[in-house]
């Protein structure tokens, strides 16, 4: 008889078996989607990422949001330039959810290593990410991973189909297929006969998908490395570009919201005794919370003024809310918690090298300090929409999101559907900045929408709404202390820092997955920099509290940048140094970086007099130094003062290493828009609150760069033949240090707080 212990082992040991042989195999496929693409008129799909018609067209399906990074056109590069098609005759359709869209680069790039560390460790977490993704992941934009993930994945459906045009024209010419190459949109062979891809198409469909490909050389290349204007700038320019604002279904609703004043809060009762009878009125109701957001009241109505006025109607009878955790919540309270754990925590080593304290002891001078960022939101101007109609036991999402599938699990969650039966139609995002991560909003335009008896809600949120309930850039405090020899040269350097994390929050509230503990984003830009200290320790504890928070552009990076650099212009100073010489000795080992480096200070002409501001004000210069995303960004801000004490940036110098640059258009628009971005939260932005209530509610109280105030701004992208790195995110960590510095520079004030504040 078998014995049950037997069976056990036995079954765990073939278990076993199937998970190595599972984790040896490389990554599924990603050129074949699950299902057939959607095709209209005489569109053929040649695989999982493109369509060719007879008209000649070739559309690039589009798995990535377009939120104004341009992916839409990058991404349609890498494919063409394989395919060798008419750059002219390129369009884009967003793609449906399949596994094959997962992206593969999100997790890796989230996992707690180094740049510098390529041990068998790392490698082998890394392969068991992208495995993982693949099977069990989903699709996202975000954490600048669009072109890594689609790199290959683009460039081998191209090339893919382009085998397939040119087998198909071999078998029409009845010649052999090594004679037939392509090239612009046709298939060519030495005869002089030749084909157009959309004279090909309904053949080549018929084609096997090629088992290998061979990719292009970029010494082959002939679209991508170019600066190519935007595929989506045409429809932008004359209006006709969809956002999400802009679905209007036939017999479309409009519900405008309004929320507990405190984060997390829930609605206990409103009166509707004046509102429902108001003239285009069709309901007003309770909503929950979702997905980490707060509840409240909403109107249904057939326009989105008359929801709006009925709303100013309930309101005026009073709501009777529940406040929850985070009514005891002010700003002292959320720094005291933050300090303490400095105070009491140990915390999570992410980086340790040598033995910090023994060289801290005899170091011939040791520099301290403490840094401090606030909350911050996204604030993206298109504010946050959705629009969704349930019938016949299924719904249609029209949204603005960076997350598709989990947009779709979750309103087919609340409505209690197959997922199946829920068909999410990505629109246009109107900006994001991470904001677009979350599903709270999604969540709830079904529910309502679930009330409208069939017909199409479209739900927008306010303005007031929008900046009240974010979720929050977490905010963060970090000290420092370094020693420095009798040469000025760094002995031994600490870094502490405390902050919410907004993986183990975004985890939980939406993928019920429990609290990772390791949090790289909490101390990414600290603990990952290319500097060679000889003995370090770079330390983040990771603290609880009620106020929501999630992925801010470049996230940890957008405030630990600040401290490190400011931190290195400290020890400068303290060194007697000038501020590029100090950092290019800490790169002997990482060419990359320090050739970045002195770039940007030969384009800024650093160490040379500089011209005074128009108003007559000195000026001076700031360096920063930053790896972020795979990519190296060195900026140089020149910086004056105003008589009101106001911080003006007069310009800003940026040099990028960011591997291949796919389109040098789309590279220097992210980074000028990177560097506004940064500058904003520099110089202006902060999330205040009081007893859980967020005390800013328009652009006024939570102010942008405008025109006027905006720097000349130098952008130089270094050559490189290296697989493209991230882009989107890249420019914004830096600037804060860089214009902090140019004011200890200028005035001899070191500003340790964001947003910067002359006394």
């Amino acid at each position: 008889m078998l014995k049950r212990r037997t069976f056990v082992i036995g079954g765990l040991g073939a278990v076993g078996a199937l998970v190595l042989g599972w984790s040896a195999l490389p990554p599924r496929q990603r050129l074949s989607a699950s299902a057939p693409l959607p095709v209209q008129g005489t569109e053929v799909p040649l695989n999982g990422w493109v369509k060719v018609s007879s008209d000649n067209s070739v559309t690039v399906m589009m798995c990535k949001a377009e939120m104004g990074q341009g992916i839409y056109t990058g991404a349609a590069m890498l494919l063409a330039d394989e395919m060798d098609a008419d750059w002219a005759q390129v369009k884009v359709q967003a793609s449906p959810v399949d596994g094959i869209y997962n992206n593969l680069d999100n997790v890796a790039g989230d996992l707690p290593f180094r740049p510098d560390d390529h041990s068998v460790i790392e490698e082998f977490t890394v392969w068991m990410s992208r495995k993982i993704s693949r099977d069990f992941g989903t699709m996202i934009t975000g954490g600048s991973t669009s072109i890594n993930d689609l790199w290959l994945p683009m460039r081998e459906a191209g090339a893919g189909a382009r085998a397939m045009l040119c087998r198909a024209a071999a078998e029409k010419w009845r010649v052999p297929v090594g004679e037939c190459r392509a090239e612009n949109g046709r298939v060519l062979h030495p005869s002089g006969r030749s084909a157009s891809f959309g004279e090909l198409a309904e053949l080549a469909g018929q084609q096997s998908l090629p088992a290998h490909v061979v990719l292009k050389t970029p010494a082959q290349f002939r679209v991508i490395g170019k600066p190519l204007r935007r595929i989506d700038g045409p429809s932008k320019l004359d209006g006709s570009a969809r956002f999400g604002i802009d679905a209007f279904p036939d017999g479309l609703l409009y519900a405008s919201v309004l929320m507990c004043p405190t984060l997390g809060g829930t609605l206990k009762d409103f009166d509707d005794s004046v509102a429902r009878f108001l003239p285009g009125v069709v309901k007003v109701l309770k909503v929950d919370a979702y997905n980490g957001g707060s509840g409240g009241v909403a109107v249904i109505a057939e326009n989105a003024f008359i929801a709006m006025y009925a709303l100013d109607a309930v309101a005026a009878l009073g709501i009777e809310w529940n406040h929850g955790a985070a009514s005891n919540v002010s700003d002292a309270d959320v720094l005291r918690s933050l300090t303490d754990a400095l105070d009491h925590s140990e915390g999570h080593a992410y980086y340790s090298r040598g033995d910090v304290d023994s060289a801290l002891n005899p170091a011939a001078r040791t520099v301290s300090a403490e840094y401090r960022a606030p909350y911050l939101a996204h604030a993206p101007l298109e504010p946050l929409n959705c629009t969704v109609q349930v019938k016949d036991d299924s719904a249609t999402v029209w949204v603005s999101t960076q997350v598709p599938a989990l947009a779709r699990k979750h309103v087919a969650k609340v409505l209690h559907l197959d997922t199946q039966k829920v068909d999410v139609q990505v629109q246009l995002l109107g900006g994001a900045f991470g904001r677009r991560l979350e599903v709270d909003y999604v969540s709830q335009a079904a529910a309502i929408a679930r009330e409208a008896d069939g017909r199409p809600v479209q739900t927008i949120w306010s303005r007031p709404q929008d900046m009240m309930h974010d979720f929050y850039r977490p905010a963060c405090v970090s000290r420092f202390e370094a020693g420095l020899n009798s040469a000025g040269e760094v002995v031994t350097w600490r870094n502490l820092s405390a902050s919410q994390s907004a993986v183990a929050a975004s985890l939980k509230r939406n993928y019920g997955v429990p609290d990772p503990l390791i949090d790289k984003t909490t101390a990414e830009g600290a603990f990952d920099q290319p500097y060679e200290w000889p003995n370090v320790r770079v330390v983040q504890t990771t603290v609880e509290l009620p106020v929501p928070v999630g992925f801010w552009r470049s996230v940890g990076h957008s405030h630990q940048a600040f401290f490190v650099e400011s931190f290195m212009d400290e020890l400068a100073a303290a060194a007697g140094k000038d501020p590029v010489a100090f950092r290019a000795g800490l790169l002997a080992h990482h060419p990359r970086h320090l050739a970045v480096l002195q770039r940007a200070a030969a384009l800024s002409n650093w160490g040379r007099p500089l011209a005074r501001a128009p108003d007559g004000a000195a000026c001076a210069r700031g360096v920063a130094l930053h790896e972020a995303f795979g990519s190296v960004v060195a900026q140089v801000a020149e910086v004056s003062v105003g008589a009101d004490k106001s911080v003006r940036v007069q310009r800003v110098v940026c040099v990028v290493d960011c591997g291949t640059p796919v389109n040098p258009n789309l590279i220097r628009q992210q980074v000028e828009s990177g560097i506004v971005f940064g500058l904003s939260a520099a110089l202006y932005e902060a999330i205040t609150l009081d007893h859980g209530q967020v005390q800013q509610q328009y652009y006024t109280e939570f102010p942008i760069v405008h025109m006027d105030d905006c720097p000349a701004i130098d952008t130089e992208i270094m050559p490189s033949e290296a697989e493209p790195q991230g882009v989107g995110e890249i420019a914004t960590p830096p600037i804060a240090a860089a214009v902090a510095n140019a004011v200890f520079a200028l005035t001899g004030q070191r500003l340790r707080t964001l947003p910067l504040t002359l006394a």
